[in-house]
């Protein structure tokens, strides 16, 4: 069964400015700009050596100085990237902000918080730079949507089944409501298949609901507007450690899935490779930061997330295993993805991967970084 809780589908989280970086300038930047305004001349001069000295230097001194106020006002390129969740699956562009990934690469990120579903509208209708949430963006593309992912961090779910503390098994939810933030999204799926697991039809045995994302899905179990939900770090330990519900499954290491990445439109892959090759690198350094920096990775957590070090660390050691080192998931993973989301799409014929992936830039882009996987 399904109602529908409507609302306005996108919430600004932020136009995120990140703090003016070190601009700088290098020796062979200072001698050229130096030989233009004519330096080099002044050794033919009669003026006493050391006064020679004093006035390259002086000159050394404001052209380096104006090079730094040219970098300094050099415009950064906004770039609007969207994500249906605060938690663990956004890490990476959490880390690509606080680290200044986004303005090596010359960008100004705009973090926007909305459903998937109004994400994919946006993309397509070219109001949205990039979309994070790549798990949705498969099926639309699968339905025909001109979109393309051409990078995937996450290639197993991360989420676990919450229920309110009088539910101590999956069978006892039979008639009760669970709380979605897209309908047939990567939550949404992963919830079904972990009740499956319990022997429970979501969709012919529980109410499904559309109440928001998962800030709004803990409300809703707190309030027992719902009382099930799939989440994710943080908001999974604070079901469990703040109200005492009880976690029921983890879907990390049941099945396959692709979700979390960079979609874009089709005509972006194609029309601006120099572009997307720089927003692949702000995520290739994000996800190599990521892997390597456990203690710096869980700090940003305890601070996104408002919470102690220790916890994050737990969360960071459980979710880390699901992320691609590379951003590019196995033929295998996406054969096993594909086929599962054509069942629950009820295609006829299936789709070939090259019609939803296009992994070529990333590779590239991992080549110039040395990252191997």
């Amino acid at each position: 069964m399904i109602r529908v809780n409507t609302g306005n589908p996108v919430d600004m989280i932020g136009r995120y400015s990140l703090l003016s970086g070190q601009s700088g300038w290098d020796d062979k930047s200072v001698v050229s700009a130096s030989h233009r305004f004519g330096a080099k001349k002044m050794y033919g001069s009669d003026l006493p050596r050391k006064e020679i000295r004093v006035r390259e230097l002086m000159i050394f001194f404001f052209v380096g100085l104006s090079a730094v106020n040219v970098a300094a006002q050099t415009p950064l390129q906004k770039v609007s990237i969207s994500m249906s969740s605060t938690g663990m699956p956004s890490i990476q562009l959490y880390i690509a902000r606080e680290k200044n990934f986004f303005r090596e690469e010359g960008f100004e990120p705009q973090l926007i918080r909305m459903s998937a579903n109004a994400a994919i509208a946006a993309g397509v209708a070219g109001e949205l730079d990039a979309l994070g949430s790549v798990g949705s963006a498969v099926r639309a593309i699968m339905r025909g949507v001109p979109l393309r992912v051409v990078a995937v961090d996450l290639r197993r779910p991360i989420f676990w089944l919450v229920s309110r503390t009088e539910f101590r098994t999956a069978k006892e939810l039979k008639g009760k409501i669970l709380g979605i933030a897209t309908i047939n999204g990567s939550q949404h799926s992963a919830a079904r298949k972990m009740l499956a697991i319990h022997g429970v039809d979501s969709d012919k045995e529980l109410t499904f609901v559309q109440v928001g994302d998962e800030a709004a899905q803990l409300q809703a179990l707190v309030s027992n507007s719902i009382q099930v939900a799939g989440l994710t770090p943080p908001y999974v330990f604070l079901a469990r450690d703040k109200f005492k519900m009880n976690v029921l499954e983890s879907s990390i290491d049941k099945f396959p899935s692709i979700q979390q990445g960079i979609g874009v439109q089709v005509k972006s892959v194609q029309d601006q490779p120099d572009w997307l090759k720089g927003l692949l690198r702000v995520k290739a350094k994000a996800a190599r930061f990521f892997h390597e920096n456990e203690k710096e990775t869980a700090e940003i957590l305890a601070r996104v997330w408002k919470s102690d070090l220790a916890t994050a660390t737990e969360w960071y050691r459980r979710c880390k295993p699901a992320f691609t080192l590379t951003g590019i998931p196995t033929d295998e993973e996406v054969k096993d993805f594909l086929g599962e989301e054509a069942q629950v799409l009820k295609l006829t014929e299936s789709v070939s991967p090259s019609r939803i992936f296009d992994f070529s830039l990333q590779r590239a882009v991992n080549r110039e970084l040395g990252i191997k996987g």
